[in-house]
């Protein structure tokens, strides 16, 4: 007789994070891929909820599904982005692809 093997899902917070730590210099990628790779489709806003309550994650490697940048951190967003070599115009990251 053959034993099922269970498995345990993530938990929703360590998905997020071993997502974003494996994002490259230069990577961006937005909210929602951020979601579907961690295994919680349709969770956007919880990823922007964990990097608002999370710091030491590459946060500036995400933005909102059309490229936009982060409300209120534009300018530092736009800085670190350009630092690796994106390419940002008027608070959007230009030539931005799906994953």
């Amino acid at each position: 007789m053959e034993r099922a093997i269970q498995t345990e899902p993530v938990p929703l917070g360590a998905a997020i994070a071993t997502v974003l730590n494996a994002l490259q210099v230069g990577e961006v990628v937005t909210y929602g891929e951020i979601a579907e790779e961690a295994g919680y489709p349709r969770c956007a806003r919880a990823v922007g909820n964990f990097l608002q309550r999370n710091s030491g994650f590459p946060w500036w490697r995400v933005v909102n599904s059309n490229g936009r940048l982060a409300p209120g951190h534009e300018a530092r967003q736009a800085r670190l982005l350009r630092q690796e070599g994106v390419v940002v115009e008027r608070g959007y990251v230009v030539g931005m692809k799906r994953r």
